[in-house]
């Protein structure tokens, strides 16, 4: 009796292991690439998918845009200035089969390749262009990265660089610098403003000597500015030539 019962465990149980061998299920962001005694056969899934026990094996690989971190990189720039740069990379597997046949390891190999191309990259290029040009940086690393992980069925999507970090020296020659650049930018700006300012005052000077009167206008408008103030006495002296004009005199 108690033999006919393990015997039926063991039946069960192996029923069980072969069901679980043979019957997978695959998400739809997932694609099998399977191997018959260790022969590639093809990739399949998602969904429902049988494999022959003991004969078919499979390995899953995953579909979805991955985002890796490229950690800190130690570099000299074009100009020998020594920065710390870290970056991001968005990449996806297109070819299941290139990513299991062509490389052991997808993951670790486009993490190397990264760090390797941010170096190369940023060592082109002078501070000044990494700081101003990231843009341009990106679309340079994303290519080459991109063109060396195509092999092994890796598309890199984008690359971006999320911090450089500059020496404290350098840092505090940056702040100068653009201090003294907006000291520049300042006395420019009230230059050109005395020169307008002096401008405007000629085109007032010539106007005035043409026509006389206009300036005895403007003196009287002076006064009457001066005189609405309150609580305030003006001694005004007038030209002799005004008065007897407004007495009706002549020479």
């Amino acid at each position: 009796m108690y033999a006919y019962i393990s015997t039926i465990v063991v039946l069960i149980a192996l029923l069980i292991f072969l069901i679980s061998s043979t019957v997978k299920i695959l998400q739809e962001f997932e694609r099998a690439v399977v191997f018959r005694l260790g022969r590639f056969v093809g990739v399949r899934g998602p969904g429902l998918i049988i494999l022959i026990p003991f004969i078919e094996k499979m390995v899953r690989v995953n579909m979805r845009t991955i985002v890796m971190d490229v950690p800190p990189q130690d570099i000299i720039t074009k100009d020998n200035v020594s920065v710390k740069v870290n970056a991001v990379v968005y990449f996806r597997i297109v070819s299941p089969e290139k990513s299991i046949l062509e490389v052991e390891d997808p993951y670790y190999a486009t993490s190397q390749i990264s760090q390797t191309t941010l170096r190369s990259i940023i060592g082109q290029f002078e501070l000044d262009d990494l700081l101003s040009s990231r843009d341009k940086i990106n679309r340079e690393m994303q290519k080459v990265i991109d063109a060396q992980t195509d092999p092994w069925g890796v598309k890199i999507s984008s690359v971006e660089i999320k911090h450089i970090d500059l020496p404290t020296e350098m840092q505090k020659a940056m702040s100068r610098q653009a201090e003294a650049e907006r000291e520049r930018r300042a006395k420019v700006i009230h230059a050109e403003g005395e020169f307008q300012a002096a401008e405007k005052l000629a085109e007032a000077s010539n106007i005035m000597s043409e026509n006389p009167i206009t300036l005895q206008l403007r003196y009287l408008q002076t006064l009457t500015e001066m005189t609405s103030k309150q609580n305030a006495t003006t001694v005004i002296p007038l030209p002799i030539d005004l008065i007897n004009r407004v007495l009706g005199k002549k020479d």
